[in-house]
Protein backbone atom coordinates (compact mmCIF):
# COMPACT_ATOMS: atom_id res chain seq x y z
CA UNK A 1 0.00 0.00 0.00
CA UNK A 2 1.32 3.48 -1.23
CA UNK A 3 1.15 6.67 1.08
CA UNK A 4 -0.85 9.28 -0.54
CA UNK A 5 -0.24 13.01 0.74
CA UNK A 6 -2.92 14.81 1.94
CA UNK A 7 -1.40 17.74 0.63
CA UNK A 8 -2.52 19.19 -2.36
CA UNK A 9 0.32 19.71 -5.49
CA UNK A 10 1.22 23.59 -6.14
CA UNK A 11 1.94 22.78 -9.98
CA UNK A 12 -1.14 21.15 -10.65
CA UNK A 13 -3.93 23.16 -8.29
CA UNK A 14 -5.31 26.06 -9.95
CA UNK A 15 -5.86 29.46 -8.11
CA UNK A 16 -2.37 28.63 -5.88
CA UNK A 17 -0.52 31.49 -5.56
CA UNK A 18 3.28 31.10 -4.82
CA UNK A 19 4.25 29.11 -1.41
CA UNK A 20 0.67 28.64 -1.79
CA UNK A 21 -1.14 30.76 -0.75
CA UNK A 22 -4.73 31.43 -2.18
CA UNK A 23 -5.70 34.55 -2.82
CA UNK A 24 -8.63 36.31 -1.89
CA UNK A 25 -12.26 35.46 -3.50
CA UNK A 26 -10.38 32.14 -4.69
CA UNK A 27 -11.92 28.77 -3.27
CA UNK A 28 -8.98 26.56 -1.92
CA UNK A 29 -8.49 22.94 -3.18
CA UNK A 30 -10.58 20.58 -1.50
CA UNK A 31 -9.33 17.69 0.92
CA UNK A 32 -8.44 14.17 0.28
CA UNK A 33 -9.16 11.41 1.62
CA UNK A 34 -6.54 9.70 4.04
CA UNK A 35 -7.26 6.13 4.23
CA UNK A 36 -5.06 5.35 6.36
CA UNK A 37 -6.26 8.20 8.56
CA UNK A 38 -7.45 5.57 11.51
CA UNK A 39 -6.38 1.66 12.66
CA UNK A 40 -7.58 -1.02 10.91
CA UNK A 41 -10.76 -2.43 12.29
CA UNK A 42 -10.79 -6.71 12.12
CA UNK A 43 -13.83 -7.16 14.02
CA UNK A 44 -17.25 -5.48 12.50
CA UNK A 45 -20.02 -7.41 13.51
CA UNK A 46 -22.75 -7.48 10.66
CA UNK A 47 -26.07 -7.42 12.70
CA UNK A 48 -27.56 -5.54 15.11
CA UNK A 49 -27.93 -7.18 19.16
CA UNK A 50 -27.73 -10.78 19.40
CA UNK A 51 -30.86 -12.66 20.49
CA UNK A 52 -29.90 -13.62 23.86
CA UNK A 53 -28.91 -9.78 25.42
CA UNK A 54 -32.18 -8.91 23.43
CA UNK A 55 -34.07 -11.39 25.16
CA UNK A 56 -32.68 -10.92 28.65
CA UNK A 57 -33.54 -6.78 27.94
CA UNK A 58 -36.94 -7.87 27.12
CA UNK A 59 -37.84 -10.02 30.05
CA UNK A 60 -36.77 -7.02 32.64
CA UNK A 61 -38.74 -4.90 30.73
CA UNK A 62 -42.01 -6.77 31.04
CA UNK A 63 -40.85 -7.83 34.43
CA UNK A 64 -41.25 -4.14 35.53
CA UNK A 65 -43.89 -3.37 33.75
CA UNK A 66 -45.32 -6.59 34.90
CA UNK A 67 -44.77 -4.81 39.13
CA UNK A 68 -45.73 -1.31 38.17
CA UNK A 69 -49.16 -3.19 37.16
CA UNK A 70 -49.18 -4.85 40.47
CA UNK A 71 -48.45 -2.04 42.22
CA UNK A 72 -50.86 0.25 40.75
CA UNK A 73 -53.60 -2.38 41.28
CA UNK A 74 -52.76 -2.62 44.65
CA UNK A 75 -53.29 0.93 45.35
CA UNK A 76 -56.58 1.16 43.77
CA UNK A 77 -58.01 -1.90 45.83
Amino acid sequence: MSHISPDPEPERSSGLEPGGGVPPGETPPAESSLPEAGPRETHNPPKGWAKAPMAVIIVLVVLIAAFFLAYALALIL
